[in-house]
């Protein structure tokens, strides 16, 4: 019996079951079958062109989804279903995370899971992948399994059934309720009859949507089906009341929507407000509060069956936005106007040759290279005078004494305008010009393993809100580019394509790595309140551009336990904890898991590591200089690999040990494998390759060359990495 059944179901529609079969070949799993149930001719002849192991189910042409999608689950043979639609996709690996999620649900003990709900990204025929709207609130309700009552907020998630597996026993038990032709209506009944349902911030499904003009045009009547689902849907809610409430408020949302937005003649528009105002006020949940604002005028009028007044409000509504938006850009009109002749008056002044500017990280503060820089600054060339750039939130976070400006302010603008040094690890915005006599220095923030700048053209989902025509107008500003590494030189040099010269110097964050002492070692593991003694291993994930929010991919409570009494982990990111219950609140009470994720500097998080687990994200290049074990847990890395693009095959040249599992990661530890000698050998090499200009002296060799103007020959040369000396091991540091 394979895990799970991939049910794909429907008619070819615009020829888009090819691709998806095509994807689903490229990763195959033992653990996993595939169905077609093929509406029509076309798809069935589409789907006998594949691999030879999927089992196709021919059906009519004009058969009906819910009738398709019976037909694929009558042929199943697995533990659970995961329903596809011909026009749609999976991303790379997909089957392999919900067989991996859901053989974990089957495993755990007490009540079984019928719903594992799941991210999903969106293409349209105008966009290819971009993230959903709904990881953020998987990602809220955690992993565990309950109640569909303990998070009713579940109902608000994208209404498909392609983001959602289902228990083949549940299906089966439950199969005439959750049959129907309208999608969402099949989607919300899956949760309502559900006994328990769990997450998975992960996107396995590729929702593609299609270009309504290529479609059947909808009949007026049509719009009364929605009327219709709701009222299917709210008899299984009656008697639970946060239920209730959550469907109550969509069906309010669709309703209001649907009729100010569809441009419906005036006898279908009348009868559609009639029925939606009767079934508003007899499912309306006891003391339940409309929505504040216009939103609520409009629930009220819904209900009330006042057809006349709403379209009035509607008018009345229509004249005040347009009012309301003309004043606003006006306003803004007029301060743009101010705020460019501010800046263009500095503009005519002089240039001084003494005053820097430094930003990090879009405003946040004294960070990362830029900051590096700025200290080297103040040692060799104490007549820079610097100024750094800092948004309001994080102005309290600023060094004593630290001149500094926020963002919009006059003396930004006149900063900006007469600093002859202007030096970020990001860009400065698009209104900045470009002085002939000034100097931009970018520095960067990492080294890339995902694809940057134009190079995220072919990738949408990492691309999605990227102006590259601004961006090349920012980048033809940059004088000087720093590199850690060749690699970096030349990904810089191809993502932003510009004149700029390239200083492969290393990274000036990194010089600490090299140049802290045993004292230096000690004093950051007593700030973190790291125990004499200890192992410490640091977590530090990176954020997916398919996902919204924090992932919570490892159970850390279960690591923390394998691991043992004497290893504290030190978690860089938001976790969530999940109340005072969880099994993490005790742990972190006892040092075992110290949240660091708003713990700067991060070197100093690396430097009281003793080893490092992390995915994708730039801090392994960083981290790999102090010569210490590193662990890739790459449980998604072909979603990663095929949404965000990559400039190389991380699983081939990894740092030392790789994990596809949480069972792999905690086996590496518990064998000692991630001290190994295969894994020293993966981290010589790849210290070589990305560790090649970081040696302690990065952040003198800038100050020197672009503060100072010394000649590129007089500036300290790169030691051979063979000669270089990290920083000392905590074990070292405690001896």
């Amino acid at each position: 019996m394979p895990q799970l059944s991939v049910i794909v179901y429907g008619p070819n529609a615009q020829g888009h079951l090819t691709e998806l079969l095509d994807s689903v070949e490229a990763h195959p799993l033992l653990d996993a079958e595939i169905i077609v149930a093929a509406v029509g001719d076309w798809a069935r002849e589409t789907a006998e062109g594949h691999a030879p192991e999927t089992i196709v189910v021919p059906l009519p042409e004009g058969t009906g989804d819910a009738a398709a999608r019976a037909a694929g689950a009558a042929r199943a043979s697995g533990r659970w279903l995961h329903f596809v639609h011909a026009k749609d996709g999976l991303p790379a690996g997909a089957p392999r995370q919900l067989a991996e999620r859901t053989a974990e649900l089957d495993a755990e003990p007490g009540a079984p899971v019928d719903v594992l709900l799941f991210d999903h990204v969106v293409t349209t025929w105008q966009t290819a992948a971009r993230a959903s709207r709904d990881g953020r609130l998987l990602a809220a309700v955690g992993r565990e399994g309950l109640p569909l009552n303990e998070a009713a907020d579940l109902l608000r998630l994208t209404p498909i059934l392609g983001n959602r597996a289902l228990r083949a026993d549940f299906w089966r038990a439950h199969e005439e309720q959750l049959t129907a032709d309208d999608e969402p209506q099949a989607a919300h009944a899956t949760l309502l009859h559900a006994g328990r349902v769990a997450c998975l911030n992960q996107a396995a499904y590729e929702n593609r949507e299609l270009r309504p003009e290529s479609l059947p045009p909808l009949d007026p009547e049509d719009r009364f089906a929605l009327i219709d689902r709701y009222e299917s849907l709210l008899p299984l809610a009656r008697d639970r009341r946060a239920t209730r409430a959550v469907l109550y408020d969509l069906m309010m949302r669709d309703l209001v929507r649907t009729f100010a937005g569809e441009n419906l003649p005036d006898a279908v528009a009348r009868e559609f407000f009639r029925r939606a105002s009767l079934v508003a006020v007899r499912w309306r949940p006891e003391n339940h509060e409309r929505p504040a604002g216009v939103e609520g005028v409009r629930h009220a009028l819904l209900e009330e069956g006042a057809y006349t007044k709403y379209r009035a409000f509607q008018a009345a509504n229509r004249t005040r936005r347009a009012a309301k938006k003309a004043v606003k850009s006006r306003k803004k009109e007029l301060g743009a106007k101010l705020r460019d002749q501010q800046y263009q008056r500095a503009l005519s002044r002089p240039v001084n040759p003494h005053l820097a500017v430094f930003a990090a990280y879009w405003e946040r503060g004294v960070a990362c290279n830029p900051a590096a820089i700025a200290a080297k600054t103040a040692e060799l060339a104490p007549h820079i005078h610097p100024v750094w750039v800092v948004s309001k939130s994080n102005e309290a976070l600023l060094p004593p004494g630290t001149d500094y400006v926020i963002p919009g302010t006059r003396r930004y603008w006149e900063t900006l305008a007469t600093a002859k040094y202007l030096v970020n690890n990001v860009n400065f915005p698009n209104a900045v010009v470009k002085r002939p006599d000034a100097i931009h220095l970018q520095t960067h923030h990492g080294t890339p393993l995902k694809r940057m700048g134009l190079d995220q053209m072919e990738h949408p989902a990492a691309a999605k809100g990227l102006d590259f025509d601004a961006l090349l107008g920012r980048i033809d500003k940059w004088d000087y580019s720093v590199s850690a590494n060749s690699h970096s030189t030349r990904m810089w040099e191809r993502a932003y394509p510009a004149r700029f010269t390239s200083l492969d110097y290393g990274y000036p964050r990194n010089d600490v790595f090299y140049t802290a002492t045993a004292d230096d070692v000690r004093a950051a593991r007593r700030r973190l309140g790291i125990a004499p003694g200890k192992k410490a291993v640091l977590y530090a994930p990176t954020h997916r551009d398919y996902e919204a929010g924090f992932t919570p991919r490892l159970d850390l409570a279960e690591l923390a336990d394998r691991l043992g009494e004497d290893t504290v982990l030190l978690v860089r990111a938001h976790y969530f904890y999940g109340g005072a219950a969880s099994p993490l609140t005790g742990l972190r009470r006892s040092g075992r898991i110290i949240d660091v994720s708003s713990y700067d500097p991060v070197e100093e998080l690396c430097l009281a590591a003793d080893a490092l687990v992390t995915d994708y994200s730039s801090i392994m290049f960083d981290y790999a200089n102090l010569d210490r074990p590193i662990v890739v847990y790459a449980d998604d890395w072909e979603t990663y690999r095929t949404t965000r693009g990559v400039y190389f095959d991380l699983m081939e040249e990894h740092p030392g040990q790789v994990a596809r599992t949480q069972e792999e990661l905690t086996e590496i530890f518990v064998s000692g494998a991630w001290q190994g000698e295969s894994a020293a050998k993966a981290r010589a090499a790849f210290r070589r390759r990305f560790c090649e200009y970081d040696d302690g002296r990065a952040a003198e060799r800038v100050v020197r060359r672009v503060f100072l103007g010394e000649p590129e020959e007089s500036l300290p040369p790169v030691l051979p990495i063979e000669d270089r000396t990290p920083a000392p091991t905590p074990e070292e540091a405690s001896a």
